[in-house]
């Protein structure tokens, strides 16, 4: 997949996030809230993986682990020591960060394929550990995670109250995303990709700055768990499996590779496909999903934005 990073940074600021807010605001009296939610919930995902992949070029394998663990410290939080939701969001970023710090300390010791295989090896660790520790609940998972109520005034309890404010988180991690891969440390993410032995010949330290990028990553994907886990109330297996790890690479690439909404659409476009799929076609959606994969890279490698912007450009180059 090719990135399309010039053609996605023309768009103004406020232009971007006044049309997504838009399309957030309107969204919820013609889709059910709580879909959406999940929809949001994983575009953060995609979002904070795509920042890893599409700009610093490092293809992570295990950002479930992230995903998910921040899922699990969020529902303990909450349930256990009785947190309010934005103390328990706020302890899942900062466990994504912690864990991201661990696993990208040691990952960006290698390159390639030896660096994806290190971030899954690590995350089946934590799968092992989510999967045998008892306060995660095992196979059952940890239930009846409470949503309570934001800074003890809100009520999250309301689906449509619990939107505005995952609606609201996800448009803040999408912030943090845009001002980092348009800021002077995120120009430096792009030429490490793009030509890391001339960076390092600048005299840039490339792995400090490859950590950095894993950390925020890892910390935004964390968020995105932790969000998830108080939409639906629970914190599963499910979401530290390598599954969830290969899903946000397939949104990711599917969306567009390295441009800032294109995580955004392939979220939509695989939770609504899942959504719509699961009850007429059973097992066979990842049959499905996996054709979508092939043929997104053998017929559209810039993905769904990418190739839109890629439209756009040469329609004003025409003209």
């Amino acid at each position: 997949m090719k990135p399309v990073i010039a053609a996605a940074g023309k768009t103004p600021t406020w232009h971007l996030f006044l049309g997504v807010a838009l399309v957030g605001a309107i969204a919820p009296f013609v889709v059910y809230p709580t879909f959406l939610m999940k929809i949001l919930c994983f575009a953060l995902f995609a979002c904070a993986f795509n920042l890893l992949l599409g700009y610093a070029g490092l293809l992570s394998f295990g950002h479930a682990a992230f995903f998910g663990g921040s899922a699990y410290v969020t529902g303990w939080l909450c349930k256990q020591v009785g947190a309010t939701p934005e103390l328990g969001l706020l302890a899942g970023a900062g466990f994504g960060a912690l864990l991201g710090a661990v696993f990208g300390g040691l990952a960006i010791r290698r390159a390639g394929i030896y660096f994806s295989m290190i971030t899954l090896g690590l995350a089946q660790l934590v799968f092992f550990l989510a999967l045998q520790m008892k306060f995660t609940g095992g196979e059952d998972g940890l239930q009846g995670i409470p949503r309570g109520k934001l800074f003890g005034l809100v009520d999250l309890n309301d689906s449509m109250t619990m939107y505005w404010f995952v609606l609201l988180v996800f448009l803040g991690g999408l912030f943090v995303v845009y001002r980092t891969i348009h800021s002077p440390f995120g120009q430096i993410l792009k030429a490490i990709r793009d030509n890391e032995p001339r960076a390092i010949s600048l005299g840039y330290d490339v792995d400090r700055y490859k950590l950095l990028a894993f950390v925020i990553s890892a910390s935004l994907a964390g968020l995105a768990g932790s969000t998830k886990s108080l939409v639906f109330q629970l914190a599963s297996l499910t979401d530290v499996h390598w599954h969830t790890s290969g899903q946000v690479v397939l949104m990711t690439l599917l969306g567009g590779l390295g441009t800032v909404l294109g995580p955004v659409v392939g979220a939509a476009t695989i939770v609504g496909l899942e959504n719509v799929l699961a009850d007429k076609v059973g097992p066979w959606v990842m049959v499905i999903m996996g054709v979508i994969f092939v043929v997104c890279v053998l017929a559209f490698r810039r993905g769904i934005v990418g190739e839109l912007a890629a439209l756009r450009s040469r329609g004003g180059a025409d003209h």
